[in-house]
């Protein structure tokens, strides 16, 4: 069996808002179907280069705006990719690696500054958060283990 990914719904406050804020960052508009009633909309939109969209809307989830949080975006060089989101006007951390090596732990307090030492796969990061609070994390991962 063979299961993919497809989408992830994000709560967000206002619509317009959200969507230009993934647009700013490159994502492609995939869908914006609204119903005429304004009770149902839905937002679709894809980063560059993933096979996985985000969706949002009005009535699509019962979620609190913001309440998302961990969504991850791969890329392969943590420090180019921060900077580009930055050039864009994003607020975005500064890049970071966990104190222990490995996977980044929930909060700031095992944080240290700049990219793992050895820019181990799966060993970088970077945070931002969108307009209501959903929180995004990037990661380096420069070999991808087969079949992803």
């Amino acid at each position: 069996m063979k299961l993919k990914l497809e989408v992830l719904v994000l709560p967000v406050s206002d619509v317009d808002v959200a969507k230009a804020f993934y647009e700013g960052l490159g994502f492609r508009l995939d869908a914006d179907f609204p119903v005429s009633d304004k009770e149902f909309r839905v937002v679709q939109l894809t980063p560059p280069g993933s096979e996985c969209s985000i969706i949002f809307g009005d009535g699509v989830t019962t979620a609190e705006p913001g309440s998302v949080q961990g969504l991850h975006l791969v890329v392969d060089d943590i420090v180019a990719a921060r900077d580009e989101l930055a050039g864009l006007g994003l607020d975005i951390s500064e890049v970071f690696h966990d104190a222990d090596g490995v996977f980044h732990h929930a909060g700031t307090g095992n944080r240290v500054s700049g990219p793992h030492p050895a820019r181990a796969d799966y060993g970088s990061f970077a945070s931002f958060s969108d307009p209501d609070g959903n929180g995004w994390v990037l990661q380096e991962v420069k070999v991808r283990a087969p079949g992803r």
